[in-house]
């Protein structure tokens, strides 16, 4: 059954997703890029947002109502098309990044690992859900 509060609740746990990304890319820019290099900056920029992804996750999964695997799953399913979407649209848009420029940010084979922090996104609310009990 379609419950039209679990999926504003799952959108306004995206949204305080989408601006913790923005700050820790601010953050990445303004700090880590001149110490590092870029592309270093960007693999340690991963790590560091999956670890946020996942505070954030594990902290408001309770209030999101997801109770059952296949909340999980519909709560994964929601935040990684909405990251997916935004990340694109903000590349495409903002930045006027080309299509090559933003597949190479996925391209595992080149070290970047945009596609590994997504795949995260996804699969946050699972692992989540395993320390909660719901698994």
């Amino acid at each position: 059954m379609f419950d039209l509060s679990f999926v504003l609740r799952a959108f306004v746990i995206w949204l305080l997703l989408g601006l913790t990304e923005v700050l820790l890319g601010i953050l990445r820019l303004r700090l880590l890029n001149r110490h590092v290099g870029d592309h270093r900056a960007r693999q340690i920029g991963i790590g560091v947002s999956c670890l946020f992804i996942f505070s954030i996750a594990y902290i408001l999964l309770p209030w999101s109502g997801a109770n059952t695997v296949s909340d999980l799953l519909t709560l994964g399913l929601i935040w990684g098309c909405l990251m997916l979407a935004f990340d694109l649209a903000v590349g495409r848009m903002l930045f006027h990044f080309s299509w090559k420029r933003i597949r190479n940010d996925f391209d595992i084979r080149r070290g970047n690992l945009l596609g590994i922090g997504m795949g995260f996104v996804f699969v946050a609310p699972l692992l989540a859900g395993a320390i909660h009990g719901i698994l």
